[in-house]
């Protein structure tokens, strides 16, 4: 017996995590868990647009993608200013249309003792941690409202949730983040639109380079995963299509963990 196209496997996984036909924009998209993520859309069906700031990495990233038979382009961006996370927005509909899922990967990591925060490490900070992406986020989510679709997923920390190696600024920023996908599912979810983050846990990437230097802190975070090992950016690339899919149309508002049990050690 033939099994029919619509109950094939392939068709049915399709239809809950497929992403032909869909534009993601994903911010820090060039390196680290941003740049899995990136890879992960692009490879499950969607046109990727990466937003970062180093034009060397992101031309070896969209390359590597259109090598895996991918639709990916760039924009080379500062997005600690507003007007340039403004360019930047309309520049990153221009190659595939109007996006319909926004990734906020692209994080800066100052983290002095409090003592030691002055007014630029806060303000930039939250120019790149939370104001990028709420301004991002208002830019394309009521065309995503529009349509009826679209998917909202913030990179956030643990320090959103527990103070500790020096959370600082970085802590309240995340935290802010969290806020931030709450009040958007609240808005935008009656019409097609959630709003979700992920926490990793420790993931080994460049944003960490400072506590890598560390092989005893390294170690001791290791230890405190239940799984027995740091994160790596690869972790997030099935959480991420799921975020970013259609099986996904009933989870908002939430903060996914992917920290290998980090969290609740």
């Amino acid at each position: 017996m033939t099994t029919p196209a619509s109950d094939h496997p392939a068709s049915y996984l399709s239809a809950l995590f497929g992403l032909d036909g869909r534009t993601a924009v994903v911010t820090g998209g060039s390196s680290g868990i941003g740049r899995a993520i990136a890879e992960a859309l692009a490879r499950a069906g969607a046109s990727v647009v990466i937003v970062a700031r180093r034009e060397a990495e992101l031309a070896a990233t969209v390359t590597d993608l259109q090598a895996h038979g991918c639709r990916a382009a760039s924009v080379s961006a500062d997005l600690s200013s507003r007007e340039s996370v403004r360019a930047a927005a309309e520049a990153a509909a221009e190659p595939f249309g109007e996006p319909d899922i926004l990734v906020n990967s692209a994080g800066v990591n100052l983290r002095p003792p409090m003592p030691e925060i002055d007014d630029a490490v806060w303000d930039t900070t939250m120019a790149v941690n939370l104001e990028a992406p709420f301004l991002l986020s208002q830019r394309y989510a009521p065309g995503m409202a529009e349509r009826g679709y679209g998917r909202l997923i913030h990179i956030s920390s643990q320090q959103a949730f527990r103070a500790f190696v020096t959370s600082g600024a970085y802590g309240v920023s995340k935290a802010g983040l969290e806020g931030l996908a709450r009040s958007q599912a609240e808005q935008w979810s009656r019409h097609g639109v959630t709003a979700n983050t992920l926490v990793p846990g420790f993931v080994l990437t460049p944003l960490n380079a400072r506590l890598q230097d560390d092989p005893e802190c390294v170690q001791a975070l290791a230890g405190r995963t239940m799984v027995g090992r740091n994160g790596l950016p690869g972790d997030f690339a099935s959480a991420a299509v799921f975020l970013a899919g259609p099986g996904s149309a009933y989870v908002t508002g939430q903060s996914l963990f992917v920290d290998g049990g980090f969290s609740v050690h």
